[in-house]
């Protein structure tokens, strides 16, 4: 399955898994990490989460994280587990009153869902989480709706470079797409397009160290070399050079 998320090629101490619980409107789908760390070492996992809302549920721990394009890098310990939910677009108004700018690279405290979770009964699991978000499923209008095609596309479709023809895709003027963004997401359509754009580059650059930086930044429609590492650097909060040195160590340790 693809992954827009974890760019780690994988620790023997950490055991991840993803599913879908149903809410397909407002729940991309579930994952669910955990990991035994030998004492007195860590083991960084850089995530790489396309622009939408998460919610992740640790023990003592349930947050509510609104889009943030850069590259997030965790340092796990000792035992633990954490349960992620990454959600459509159209979820973050229906979850909470705060406006979804104000939650762009930040999160708040959301109410955990009832009772113990069963990380080993998959369907028990999914029938807690589905449960606790019904209600939110069950308020999503065609607007919603709309914004979760308008986002699905921006990620999927590497024709659409510019905002008006992903307006014109659908038939919306730029301002109606852009309002459309905002109100639920609270980011712009460029900036949807922008991260699609760089978070490919910066797995390729992870996973692939010696791939030529030239030829990535021309093959995404940037003018020069210059121009994509500032863009990079800007949105992903690294430069291209320090996510290839990640790859590289990345692969030294296994």
């Amino acid at each position: 399955m693809e992954s827009k998320g974890h760019v780690n090629p994988g620790d023997p101490e950490v055991w991840f898994r993803r599913f879908t619980i149903g809410l397909d409107d407002l729940v991309r789908h579930v994952w669910v990490v955990r990991w035994s760390i030998p004492a007195g070492e860590t083991r960084p996992q850089r995530v790489l989460a396309y622009p939408a809302g998460n919610i992740v549920l640790m023990p003592g721990h349930c947050r509510l994280y609104g889009p943030d394009p850069s590259v997030d890098v965790r340092e796990l310990s000792g035992e633990g587990w954490a349960v992620g939910l990454l959600l459509r677009p159209a979820a973050l108004p229906l979850l909470t009153s705060t406006p979804p700018d104000r939650l762009v690279a930040s999160s708040e405290p959301i109410t955990p869902p009832p009772g113990a979770l069963d990380l080993d009964d998959e369907a028990a699991l999914t029938e807690s989480l589905a449960t606790w978000l019904a209600d939110a499923a069950g308020r999503i209008d065609s607007s919603g709706r709309l914004l979760n095609d308008v986002c699905a596309e921006a990620e999927n479709d590497a024709s659409l470079t510019r905002v008006d023809q992903l307006a014109e895709h659908f038939d919306l003027s730029t301002r109606t797409l852009e309002r459309l963004v905002a109100r639920g997401l609270g980011v712009s359509p460029k900036w949807l397009l922008d991260c699609r754009r760089l978070q490919e580059a910066a797995t390729v650059l992870f996973t692939a160290p010696g791939s030529d930086l030239a030829g990535l930044s021309a093959d995404l429609g940037y003018a020069d070399q210059a121009h994509f590492t500032r863009h990079y650097r800007r949105v992903l909060g690294e430069t291209p050079d320090a996510t290839r040195r990640a790859g590289r160590a990345a692969r030294r340790s296994h």
